[in-house]
């Protein structure tokens, strides 16, 4: 099964710096192909609770590890500066050999927007916005002539990423989203990896095809863009394991809702239908950010049962 496993968390839920520490540390040792993490100022609700700054965390990551991807899901454009963001990207991946992916998105959480002073326009105003920056972020990272834009939002004059980036093209661009209207064709033009969420087997095979046929029609190979998945996970190294972490939730309804629920064994068997409808690498929603020896426990389970 060529599926790769990833780790994802929230940093808006608690994440502080001995957290992050630990964390990394498990997600190496646990053989994880790449660590995850949102890019929110605040939770959406509920109390306050830390939120390690996103990109001194990625930063951070860059030389306190030496093998995992790892990067933004997804950094939103209504709170970065498209600019300011390609010019940071470029430096992490430098920093850290090549490993960054830069994940980005129009931006959603009317919280964290109001509570620090950030504008949050209307739906369809976002997505041209995005689609703005994604032109600024992609030309500034791949062109190695300096770039000219008359945006309606972001202007550029002859400006250039110095020193250029040392991958030609910069970070892979991973974006989020399941539209058909306006996420596909966007990731279509611009992006390296599609990320998914809140989809079944099925509907992610859909709109799978539907993107085969935007790369196609815009004379890129389909295969050029990777595929993932972003869903909780809730392991258990046996069943008493796995009744203790659930605690109150109810495991069927959990699976109904595509989030992976079980043992070893049940996880890699609901992994099997997401590898034949072509998904290459799967993140895991952890939870508990003090339990890095969970993570690291499911991480060499998991990846010992992939056989690798």
């Amino acid at each position: 099964m060529p599926i790769e496993i990833a780790l994802m968390v929230e940093g808006q839920d608690g994440l502080n710096w001995p957290r992050w520490a630990a964390i990394a540390r498990a997600a190496e040792e646990g053989g994880f192909a790449g660590l995850y993490r949102s890019d929110h100022f605040v939770t959406h609700r509920g109390p306050r609770r830390d939120a390690l700054e996103t990109w001194a965390s990625l930063t951070w990551l860059a030389t306190h590890t030496r093998r995992i991807e790892f990067g933004s899901l997804v950094s939103p454009i209504t709170l970065r500066n498209p600019v300011v963001l390609a010019l940071t990207a470029a430096a992490v991946d430098d920093l850290s050999g090549g490993r960054l992916q830069l994940g980005l998105g129009t931006g959603w959480q009317e919280r964290e927007h109001r509570m620090y002073g950030f504008e949050l326009p209307p739906f369809g105003q976002r997505f041209d916005r995005f689609a703005e920056a994604l032109a600024v972020i992609t030309g500034l990272l791949r062109s190695p002539d300096p770039v000219t834009r008359r945006g309606a939002t972001y202007r550029l004059d002859d400006a250039a990423l110095t020193p250029r980036p040392a991958r030609a093209a910069g970070p892979p661009i991973v974006i989020g989203g399941k539209g058909p209207r306006r996420t596909l064709p966007l990731i279509a033009r611009y992006g390296d990896e599609w990320n998914s969420t809140g989809v079944n087997v099925a509907e992610f095979r859909e709109l799978g095809e539907v993107l085969d046929d935007l790369l196609r029609a815009g004379g890129r190979d389909p295969r050029s863009v990777r595929r993932s998945l972003m869903t909780t996970v809730v392991w258990g190294a046996n069943e008493a394991d796995l009744a203790r972490r659930l605690g109150n939730r109810d495991a069927r309804e959990m699976y109904a809702r595509n989030r992976f629920v079980g043992t070893t064994e049940r996880i890699v068997d609901q992994l099997r239908p997401w590898d034949e409808s072509g998904l290459d690498r799967v993140m895991l929603r952890w939870e508990n950010f003090d339990d890095a020896d969970g993570i690291r426990r499911m991480g060499e389970a998991l990846n010992q049962a992939l056989g690798r």
